[in-house]
């Protein structure tokens, strides 16, 4: 294992897109011993410390489950660890390599790992928001409502102050398979090998039990939600109104906010850039609840 902790004013001549003056970054820490190779995470950090802990933002990068590396994270850890935030990308296994289940797992033992490490790097376990873009955001939406992930590794739901999934089409699986099979079939095309139904199993039972929606309740201290979408594409539309509607129908705060100039790829790659509508609306999502009990 090797672990490497970079200044960003060294590396200014260097062609590092994801690292930026003011922050330092600790790359690929195992948050597994002997581990897999992406057991690893990465954690952005202020170049200046902080006298108080600061708050966490935990990020899932996409990928279809099955592609995707921690790295895909944008300007989001430059425009976070500049409010005051750490900031931390996590890989995990991948399908076909693991089953869903082992890979949401690996995805919370990360979360684990932060909420009883990041004091070492000066950030606030009891302060963490989870994010994530696509695959990721069905994770961190099905994290942070199923609670038999958080509790397995010694965490809770109670560390979390928000949960912020974007532009993800699967917090109501057995809908999007429908959705997706059915016209399919109306428009006459090749029916899916790999697709939804397969990668998240093939008992109707998984598709109901990795659905984020299934285990909203009241009372379990789910966080609150921003869900952010394309709203030109009708499946991470409808999937964020129904993830909405199912949260705030069990008293939890929850935002769906859609943004029509993007796509899928660039609503997670401009968050965090000047004037992007988006960002604006996770600022004031995260001042919000950063300082809430």
């Amino acid at each position: 294992m090797m672990q490497m902790r970079l200044s960003v004013t060294l590396l200014m001549g260097l062609a590092c897109g994801n690292v930026a003056v003011g922050q330092n970054v600790d790359s690929d820490v195992a948050y597994v011993d002997n581990g897999h190779l992406r057991h690893k995470l990465d954690i952005y950090t202020p170049e200046v410390a902080s006298s108080a802990p600061l708050p966490v933002v935990f990020w899932i990068h996409g990928g279809g489950w099955q592609v995707g590396d921690k790295s895909d994270v944008g300007v989001k850890p430059q425009a976070l660890t500049e409010r005051g935030f750490i900031f931390v990308s996590t890989n995990y296994r991948l399908l076909p390599e693991v089953s869903m289940e082992e890979l949401i797992r690996d995805v919370a033992k990360s979360l684990g790992w932060v909420q009883k490490h990041i004091a070492t790097y000066g950030g606030d376990p009891q302060r963490i928001f989870v994010g994530g873009h696509s695959a990721g955001a069905q994770l961190a939406a099905l994290i942070c409502i199923d609670e038999r992930y958080a509790e397995e590794v010694g965490a809770s739901l109670d560390i979390l102050k928000g949960c912020i999934p974007v532009d993800g089409d699967t917090y109501d699986i057995p809908k999007i398979i429908m959705t997706a099979e059915l016209r399919q079939m109306l428009y006459g095309g090749k029916m899916f090998t790999f697709g939804h139904r397969q990668k998240f199993g093939n008992d109707p039972g998984k598709h109901v039990d990795f659905s984020a929606v299934t285990h909203v309740e009241k009372g379990k201290g789910i966080p609150p939600f921003l869900i952010l979408y394309f709203s030109g594409n009708p499946d991470t539309r409808a999937q964020a109104g129904r993830l909405e509607e199912v949260l705030q129908s069990a008293d939890i705060p929850a935002k769906a906010f859609g943004v029509r100039d993007s796509n899928h790829s660039r609503l997670n790659n401009d968050l965090g850039k000047p004037d992007d509508p988006a960002t604006k609306e996770l600022y004031k999502f995260l001042d919000q609840h950063v300082g809430s009990d």
